[in-house]
């Protein structure tokens, strides 16, 4: 990368100020190399590119075939790399400003019906350990709606079993406060005990991280995000839905559900971790459609032809 100074200071400046995640940083440096190299081709740099410079990385983008929302992140790492520059000092004007990122149309996250959740819970019906924790993964993540990385980052510390309440950081290291639902709480004290949790503990932790982690695998490790992704594929496959469910579903299901039975959309939006509600309105148009689908079951003129 080397269309300038300034590129090294801003991933930086992402993970110290903005506080991203090291992934962020990197997915923002792969992002920035194409432009950069771009801005090379044309003999420029980033304090001396201008509006036209960035336009012909889009073109290169739109030109690659590159899908609508990957383009848009790669133009929005672009754009808040430039506004960076402006307010650190190392250019005066944005060549970013008057260029349209292009928009991605809204999409209907897949969810589950109900039925199917509940066919997948019931799949996991053992007592032994293995049962029990993947069954209180299973619950907690429909029941809360967390994303598959605050499930695994979970520590013991974070769950009061008392309040039915758990804490998780978020994007961008921001902490929300969860309630737990009966069947999450019941699942999850049937695994935090010495016939679930503690049969996989191991005579000596490999690491303190280890030894607070809520999930933890049979070798006594912090259960990774991978090895979660695993168990809600195996479970789901052992009820003939592995081929719609990753642990995203359970998020989508979640909010869908919740916005089926009347929750007010600001309570999902919080319990989602949603920055924007914008983001949160998109589970409306589910709702919208499962409002749809019933109505033209059950109403007897709601397909009459006259």
């Amino acid at each position: 990368m080397s269309a300038g100074n300034g590129v090294e200071e801003f991933l930086d400046w992402l993970v110290l100020e903005r506080g991203r995640a090291p992934s962020t940083r990197e997915a923002y440096r792969r992002d920035l190399s194409g432009y950069c190299e771009v801005l090379v081709a044309r003999g420029r740099s980033a304090e001396t590119a201008d509006e036209e410079d960035v336009l012909a990385h889009l073109r290169q983008l739109q030109s690659r075939g590159m899908a609508p929302a990957s383009i848009r992140r790669t133009m929005t790492a672009v754009r808040t790399f430039h506004q960076f520059l402006v307010v650190d000092g190392l250019r005066d004007d944005d060549p970013c400003s008057h260029v349209e990122i292009p928009r991605v149309p809204a999409s209907v996250p897949g969810a589950l019906s109900e039925a199917e959740v509940d066919a997948i819970l019931d799949a996991v019906n053992g007592s032994d350990r293995v049962s029990r924790r993947d069954r209180a993964m299973l619950e907690v993540l429909y029941g809360t709606g967390m994303r598959i990385s605050e499930l695994v980052g979970m520590s013991l510390s974070d769950v009061d079993m008392a309040e039915s309440l758990v804490r998780v950081l978020g994007k961008g290291q921001r902490e929300r406060i969860l309630p737990v639902g009966r069947c999450a709480q019941e699942a999850l004290a049937a695994w935090l005990v010495h016939a679930g949790r503690g049969e996989m503990e191991p005579e000596r932790w490999a690491s303190q991280h280890d030894q607070e982690a809520v999930w933890i695998n049979q070798r006594g490790r912090r259960l990774s995000r991978q090895g979660a992704w695993s168990v809600v594929k195996k479970r789901a496959q052992q009820a003939a839905l592995g081929a719609k469910v990753t642990p995203h579903v359970f998020r989508h299901s979640c909010a869908t559900h919740m916005l089926d039975h009347g929750a007010d959309i600001r309570a999902v939006q919080e319990l989602l971790g949603h920055a924007s509600i914008s983001t949160t309105q998109v589970y409306t148009m589910v709702s919208k459609e499962k409002l749809w689908e019933v109505y033209r079951a059950a109403h007897p003129r709601a397909t009459l032809s006259r």
